[in-house]
């Protein structure tokens, strides 16, 4: 069975204002003791991989020599990988870092933007500037990175439709391959949070979240960006494999503090304690805190809820050789409720349904959808 890796870089020159995923500001010693550790765990994993994503944090604020130490590590489990990614943010990829990237087998970037204006990037708390964005991904083009995708956020508070629409127009006339489109969300412990908690901002009303959402699901199809999941679009052949795993519920390694795993119907999480972690793998020791037994039910639903999220939907004969179960038994309430609610609807093969898959109204509140399938 194939099996994913991720890799989480818990370091950050700042921290977004946005962000609620575990980072610690960067230090070269920390930052060298806990690649050591990663390399320690690399040893230890029992299994080569198809895919491998390097995720934060930032990955590219490491110093050339601590990604080169990392990626040397990793040749020795990923002999048959197929994707391999690397996140980078503007202000720390430069074409050094880039052509290690690429001479040690990744052939997928993928760039925190955020946003084309500085007056955006700012309210985040982004350290980069829009003509940094842009010559970075022009400079991983010109080092050889055929497969570059790029990150975008709207819904930002005081945004209009007009701000939204220039950044996708940039965006598009890029020589990306992939689109990831998020909407701002205020998660709790965050600074944005706690300015919305005293009044200091105020999001924008949740129509108008939903006509950018719309325009974006017009707009990028129309530029050769197929839609495929909820937030992602690609070019043909560029949808990112490593996450199209996760959506269909597959297994994968994560290492890292905060990192889950995912195998045999187990899943497990990491301390988030940055210290703790690396004393863990120092000692030979599990870093895992969290270990969960999934029932086959569980595990069934948890993939219908998963998968609903792609635009191609949940295939019925592929879930029961997937699931084992029959998704038209065990979510047949859902489904009825769901269809008179015009969000999800049948795929039909000469007349007969088989699948389910989200509406233009079921993308709009798919998490809506998702959880009501668990």
């Amino acid at each position: 069975m194939e099996h994913s890796l991720y890799i989480h870089i818990p370091f950050c020159r700042t921290k977004c204002r946005y962000c609620d995923f575990y980072s610690v500001r960067h230090e070269h010693g920390l930052a060298s003791r806990y690649v050591d550790a990663l390399c320690l765990a690399i040893t230890r994993l029992p299994c080569d991989f198809s895919t491998v994503y390097i995720g934060g944090g930032t990955p590219t604020v490491l110093s050339i020599r601590l990604l080169g130490k990392l990626l040397r590590q990793l040749r020795h489990v990923t002999r048959c990988v197929r994707e391999f990614t690397v996140e980078a943010n503007p202000e720390s990829i430069d074409a050094d870092k880039l052509r290690l990237f690429l001479d040690n087998g990744v052939n997928r970037l993928s760039v925190g933007v955020q946003s084309f204006c500085d007056v955006k990037l700012k309210m985040l708390g982004r350290i980069h500037s829009a003509s940094a964005a842009i010559a970075a991904v022009m400079r991983a083009k010109k080092e050889g990175f055929e497969n570059i995708g790029i990150d975008v956020m709207f819904g930002f508070w005081q945004e209009t439709l007009a701000d939204w629409r220039k950044d996708l127009s940039i965006a598009v006339e890029l020589p990306v391959r992939h689109i990831s489109a998020y909407a701002l969300t205020y998660e709790k412990n965050t600074p944005l949070f706690k300015k919305l908690k005293r009044n200091l901002i105020s999001p924008l009303d949740d129509d108008l979240v939903s006509e950018f959402y719309q325009y974006t699901m017009q707009f990028l199809p129309r530029k050769g960006f197929l839609q495929y999941e909820v937030s992602n679009f690609a070019k043909n052949g560029y949808s990112c494999e490593h996450n199209e795993r996760y959506w269909r519920n597959e297994e994968y390694t994560g290492l890292g503090p905060s990192a889950v795993s995912y195998a045999g119907g187990i899943r497990t999480r990491n301390t988030a304690v940055l210290s703790d972690y690396m004393k863990k793998i120092e000692s030979g020791e599990s870093p895992v805190v969290m270990r969960e037994r999934l029932s086959k039910l569980r595990r069934a639903k948890e993939t219908a809820s998963l998968k609903i999220r792609t635009a191609e939907g949940i295939d019925f004969d592929w879930f029961v050789h997937t699931s084992g179960f029959d998704f038209r038994k065990i979510e047949a309430d859902e489904i009825e409720t769901l269809v008179r609610q015009k969000l999800i609807t049948y795929i039909r093969v000469r007349g007969q349904a088989r699948g389910i898959r989200l509406t233009r109204k079921g993308f709009l509140f798919c998490d809506t959808v998702s959880s009501s399938l668990l």
